[in-house]
């Protein structure tokens, strides 16, 4: 996995998924950075970007929101291709496959071919996912024990940056170490392998359980986009054909944006004497 600065990149390709606009916490502002140092021919966005669980709740729009948007519509109308692949988080959209708006599609899969001629599907992942397939309510069970342990990490990394110490993930951790977990990934993964050699595919590119990875240990090149609510990853491809798996350092004006925004936040909430 490589980290990115700055300094502007042009790709190929650009996959990116689960940013789940309406959820609070995400990676907004550091998503609008990376956006403003890459570009690309194509970008993919592997479902889950609107998180229309959490809106149809309690509707949370920041300006960010518009934001990001602006960005990708500019993109467009400059002449990059825009691919939808909708999520379950954002399955109202698939109201929208087969249709057109402008530079934007709106398709289940994609079968996305290299510079080095290789062929990958490009999938959400939800429809390999059991427990969202055959057991909804379990699936809004479990999309709320993640919201709960975002909500303990806030409080955690409070603590270790005031030690002087870098973020950590509770769920993240739990997907490495807890077995149940880990044997989860592992059979969403060898789904979606198996679906990408059925679709005689050389590999497949998902999203959905928001853990970055790639890898060819089923034979089939397994990549995961990751997501942004918290690792900040995404997936390119670089001009000689080469898929990478990029983590988004956060740069100087992201931090400066948040430092702000948490001043201006303690400023609101403090009672005048």
């Amino acid at each position: 996995m490589s980290e990115q600065g700055t300094q502007s990149q042009h790709y190929r390709a650009l996959f990116l998924s689960d940013v789940h606009l309406g959820m609070r916490p995400t990676r907004i502002i550091q998503l609008i950075d990376f956006l403003r140092c890459h570009d690309a021919d194509v970008i993919y966005l592997v479902g889950d970007i609107v998180d229309g669980w959490r809106l149809a709740k309690s509707w949370h729009w920041p300006v960010e929101y518009h934001q990001l948007i602006d960005i990708f519509l500019t993109k467009a109308l400059a002449g990059t291709r825009i691919v939808v692949l909708p999520g379950n988080h954002d399955e109202f959209l698939r109201e929208y496959l087969g249709t057109y708006f402008g530079e934007v599609e709106f398709v289940d899969r994609y079968i996305h071919t290299t510079a080095q001629g290789k062929s990958y599907l490009v999938i959400h992942g939800d429809q390999f996912d059991v427990v969202v397939a055959h057991a909804k309510w379990l699936a809004h069970v479990g999309d709320w024990a993640y919201r709960f342990a975002l909500r303990v990490n806030i409080v955690t990394n409070w603590v270790r940056r005031r030690l002087g110490f870098g973020y950590w993930s509770l769920s993240a951790w739990a997907k490495q170490k807890v077995k149940n977990a880990v044997s989860v990934i592992g059979r969403f993964e060898e789904a979606l392998t198996l679906e990408a050699r059925d679709a005689g595919a050389d590999g497949v590119i998902c999203g959905h359980i928001h853990y970055a990875d790639m890898h060819e240990r089923t034979g089939v090149h397994y990549v995961n986009t990751g997501d942004w609510v918290e690792s900040c990853t995404a997936v390119v491809e670089t001009e000689e054909g080469e898929l990478e798996l990029v983590h988004w350092t956060e740069p100087p004006s992201t931090a400066r944006h948040r430092r702000r925004r948490g001043r201006r936040a303690r400023k609101a909430t403090t009672p005048e004497a």
